[in-house]
């Protein structure tokens, strides 16, 4: 049971390459990105449970009481959980006094959270009353899987505070749970992208819980051995689109002109197998000719990408921006506007990285540098939490404030 305050965090992610193409039975390669959410959850003192979200100016509070009598009749075995239980998801929309169908985050988010909470505390003989706080640096709705972190986060710190999960500080700044540990936490991950997206592939909560990068292809989703860690410009284009809307218009061209679209998929396999090849050459020594492959896999992607139908005018811009200065880039996700990735060679000095900044944001894009191949899902020591990131995490409550 918990006896202290604990603080985990997980990535994010992008994909690198297969975008579409995964669709129709290609292969796709996802890696963590190492822009992260925080979540700390600590002992209340007054016996309730609340959730505090600062990001999207949320915060909760239930009586422990009103929760027990959401328990399910029959606990799920922690270990082999399969699939959510629709009815205990009934009965906290119904709780909560939401219809189903409702897209808000802050439902969305309240839903999977409480959901989790009572699942996994289900079987347990001590229901304890917790504080919980969430804290990320991802965009909502970017394609980014910052759902996914939220609940990768959340599945390891409630698995934890029941005791079903070790603690693995052990004096260590950072931490991580062994393998079987990791499995539990995906699949209760999965259990809450589901509540949150309804079908998902499972891609977003793995690479949130192992990190690294993982291959998927046709269900089947594998972690990579050993990845390089690659500096990256992360630019949000801030163009809104819909992935349905997209991923049919490739469908819809398959279907027009199949001689020309089915081999442009088919090299857009060949290029993520081409790129997990070099990847595992880089994990022991990256050489310049590492990179110039890499960048080469960029810009024939992007040209596929926009072959296909996904492309944007302000992707174009962020490639013809990038390319002035050296630099090579591809959208990810799904396309049309959304996000895009620069490669960063380790040689890339910051005067050059901050004139690209300032011109994408002259055109209103929000950029990030940061890197990609991060640690999954980590348990943390108070001391290795950055400060700012801290101060977020202790403060006691924040946004719309409701006691339920």
């Amino acid at each position: 049971m918990l006896d202290k305050e604990l603080i985990v965090s997980a990535p994010g992610k992008v994909i690198l390459h297969g975008e579409h193409a995964v669709v129709h039975g290609k292969l796709a390669l996802a890696v963590a990105l190492n822009m992260r959410t925080y979540l700390r959850v600590g002992l209340s003192a007054d016996s309730r449970v609340s959730l505090n979200l600062p990001n999207i100016n949320t915060f909760l509070s239930w009586d422990l009481s009103s929760l027990k009598t959401l328990m399910p009749a029959y606990a799920t075995e922690l270990q082999k959980v399969d699939k959510p239980d629709h009815g205990l998801i009934q009965q906290l929309r119904e709780f909560m006094g939401v219809l189903e169908g409702s897209m808000e985050n802050s439902t969305l988010a309240t839903l999977a959270f409480l959901y989790l909470y009572v699942s996994i505390f289900a079987g347990s003989r001590d229901w304890i009353g917790i504080t919980v706080t969430v804290w990320s640096e991802l965009p909502t709705g970017a394609g980014l899987g910052s759902s996914a972190a939220y609940v990768v986060c959340l599945s390891a710190a409630l698995l934890s505070a029941c005791g079903v999960l070790s603690c693995p500080v052990n004096g260590c700044q950072i931490s991580r749970w062994n393998r079987e540990e990791l499995e539990i936490i995906n699949k209760w991950a999965f259990q809450g992208e589901k509540i949150i997206h309804g079908n998902p592939s499972g891609v977003d909560n793995a690479v949130g819980t192992w990190g690294g990068a993982l291959r998927y292809l046709s269900g089947d989703i594998t972690p990579l051995n050993s990845v390089p860690i690659l500096r990256i410009l992360l630019t949000n284009t801030q163009v809104p689109r819909s992935t349905k809307v997209l991923v049919a218009g490739v469908k819809d061209k398959i279907l027009k002109f199949p001689a020309i679209t089915i081999p442009v998929l088919d090299s857009i396999n060949a290029i993520s197998h081409e790129c997990e090849k070099i990847l595992g050459e880089m994990a022991t020594g990256p050489t310049d000719k590492h990179y110039d492959v890499l960048e080469e896999l960029f810009d024939i992607n992007q040209h596929h990408l926009n072959v296909i139908g996904v492309g944007h005018p302000s992707l174009d811009k962020l490639c013809q921006i990038t390319l002035a200065h050296g630099l090579h880039s591809k959208l990810t996700g799904a396309g049309g506007g959304g996000c895009g990735i620069t490669l960063l060679r380790p040689g890339t000095d910051s005067i050059t990285v901050d004139k690209v900044i300032k011109e994408l944001e002259d055109c209103g894009y929000d950029c990030w540098e940061t890197n990609i191949g991060a640690p999954g899902v980590q348990l943390h020591c108070t001391s290795s939490v950055k400060e700012e990131i801290s101060e977020i995490l202790w403060t006691p409550s924040s946004g719309n404030q409701q006691n339920l």
